[in-house]
């Protein structure tokens, strides 16, 4: 007879290898973000973007809640709800959106690598999470990797452009673990759709407050980003971030976003002709040893 142990195991590990990959397709489609804002930005104003992005996101979400027939939120959940849709859905946008109006677009997303290390924070003071002392060590090292990387790419530094990175990347990590939390009882994708819904009437108000006085000088590459924006990082890429969170855990699969400042990199040289350094192979390496090591022990 089949040892139970071994087939719950056998289980918990499918499960486990299924949150990382559906955390790798988040990482990825989350990757495109900044250099798709970067983009979008030289055509519309930081407020508008935001709201226009959510307001779009938020007609597709209510159509997938809509068309399956899902179940209201619970009262108790509007809370997290709210908490998710301040992290992601306006607080990260605009944050990002205002820096990057100071910063380069391949500057910025190296500060995405601190996002493991505050969601995991955020995991362990709002999802109940308790990683062993060596999963800090290796995050905090992954970290460090990346913040050093930033340092010594160079690019259109401003303090004014890294500090708005550093609040949209607490709020961000907030609003991951949040959002994660909640999706163990809602799923993944719900939990975006209804932070979505939730955060309509507003976002309504502030796109007809901020549309632009004239849509003339606005080209093509704005309205591509915004499409890209819209669609794939504030819902897509959530559908599956969240999903891979819940199964994988959060401090655990969180790390993934080490990797994300250097697919981002790679598409910032292909997109946006950003210099690329020869450093980020070796970055890259580190950061990838850190990953896993800290999957290992969180």
């Amino acid at each position: 007879m089949t040892d139970s142990r071994v087939v719950s195991g056998e289980a918990m590990s499918r499960v486990s290898l299924d949150g990382w990959g559906s955390g790798m397709l988040g990482v990825i489609i989350f990757s495109g973000s900044l250099p798709a804002t970067r983009v979008a930005v030289a055509g519309f104003s930081p407020l508008f973007l935001t709201a226009a992005r959510a307001l779009i996101a938020a007609v597709l979400g209510a159509a997938l809640l809509a068309v399956l027939r899902q179940s209201w939120p619970k009262r108790e959940d509007l809370v997290s709800l709210t908490i998710t849709a301040l992290g992601v859905v306006l607080g990260f946008p605009l944050l990002t959106a205002l820096a990057l109006q100071h910063i380069t677009s391949a500057h910025s997303i190296v500060f995405i690598g601190l996002l493991p290390l505050s969601t995991a924070i955020f995991g362990v003071l709002r999802g109940g999470e308790r990683p062993k002392p060596l999963f800090w060590l290796f995050s905090c090292l992954g970290s460090a990797t990346v913040a050093a990387f930033a340092i010594s790419n160079g690019g259109a530094a401003s303090l004014t452009g890294d500090l708005l990175m550093v609040a949209a990347i607490i709020v961000c990590g907030l609003g991951y673990a949040e959002g994660a939390t909640l999706s163990r009882r809602l799923g993944g994708w719900q939990v975006i759709s209804w932070a979505l819904v939730l955060s309509a009437p507003p976002v309504l108000v502030l796109t007809i407050a901020t549309l632009p006085s004239s849509w003339d000088g606005i080209g093509v590459p704005a309205w591509l980003g915004l499409a890209y924006v819209s669609v794939f990082s504030m819902l897509v890429g959530f559908v599956f971030w969240y999903r891979g969170l819940a199964l994988g855990g959060i401090a655990s699969v969180g790390q993934l976003q080490l990797l994300q400042p250097f697919f981002g990199l790679a598409l910032a040289g292909l997109l946006l002709h950003e210099e690329v350094p020869w450093t980020m192979i070796a970055a890259t390496a580190l950061v990838v040893a850190c990953v896993v090591f800290a999957r290992r022990f969180a």
